[in-house]
């Protein structure tokens, strides 16, 4: 039996990044950190679906302070999230300072990144007839 655990994606800022995926809708289900490894772990759920988590994996900047930087978050793919109303997640999104790059025009699908500039499909639950300002937007970047 074959059973999905999670997926990983490194951060440079878990706060950002939490705050990202609250926007989004998900929350924390679990933290843990290694001070041997110098990392920290958070996994992240969608209410009710513990079982699928999103684990954030922050390495700790080394002794002299530098961070590690990560590029290429495109390469990666994306994840993708259903949501009630695409409307109402780009619009909290956009409130919270996200950019849409791909809005929903269509009333079903939508891109935005995370702040480490990993994609994030948003499809609606079902379709909505396309509306505004969503359906005259434009593509924003990549995805």
């Amino acid at each position: 039996m074959t059973r999905y655990l999670h997926t990983m994606i490194r951060v440079t800022d878990p706060d950002a990044t939490i705050r990202f995926f609250e926007l989004v809708g998900l929350k924390e289900t679990r933290r843990f950190s290694s001070d041997q490894g110098r990392f920290t772990l958070i996994y992240l759920a969608a209410p009710g679906q513990e079982e699928a988590e999103v684990e954030l994996t922050y390495n700790w900047p080394a002794e002299d302070g530098a961070a590690e930087e990560y590029t290429g978050g495109r390469n990666f793919g994306h994840l993708a999230f259903q949501v009630a109303n695409i409307y109402e997640t780009c619009q909290r999104l956009q409130d919270g300072g996200v950019t849409i790059n791909r809005p929903p025009r269509d009333g079903h699908m939508a891109f935005v990144l995370t702040p480490d500039g990993i994609s994030v499909e948003l499809l609606q639950d079902g379709r909505l007839d396309p509306a505004e300002p969503w359906a005259s937007m434009p593509n924003v970047g990549s995805w």
